[in-house]
């Protein structure tokens, strides 16, 4: 990737490459290190459980950065101007989660080429886990 698009090249309803993942243990391990998130709700199945979960679920911002990776993946590296998203389910090792990307709004402003994009995360199942909007600035031709 590291491509990005030019404002001449989109329409609205355009979608970006999705990107997709399996969620798995291992990754809420990694993350909790990297991020340094060690709630035991997304690595201790114990805990889990005794709080009345089925399992151990995923990190919200590790679904965030998988919707992130799709629209820098979409827009080029330094474009986005905005990125807002709301966690509406937890997600579950084992889940194939997808991040989509939509042009939903194409316009000028203050001199610079806009995009308006909403944004999502969903599983194999298509049951929503995160959705959102982002603004890019896009080079013309």
């Amino acid at each position: 990737m590291g491509e990005h698009v030019y404002f001449d090249d989109v329409a609205e309803g355009d979608a970006g490459p999705p990107v997709s993942h399996l969620l798995t243990r291992t990754d809420l391990v990694m993350y909790a290190g990297a991020s340094g998130d060690f709630n035991p709700m997304h690595h201790d199945e114990v805990a889990a459980q005794a709080a009345g979960l089925p399992s151990v679920f995923g990190h919200g911002m590790f679904t965030a950065g998988l919707l992130a990776t799709a629209v820098t993946n979409y827009v080029g590296i330094g474009n986005l101007s905005s990125y807002r998203v709301r966690f509406t389910k937890q997600t579950w090792p084992g889940e194939t989660l997808i991040a989509r990307v939509t042009v939903a709004k194409k316009y000028d402003e203050d001199g610079k080429h806009k995009v308006e994009l909403d944004c999502e995360v969903v599983n194999q199942d298509g049951e929503p886990k995160v959705q959102g909007t982002a603004v890019a600035a896009l080079p013309g031709r």
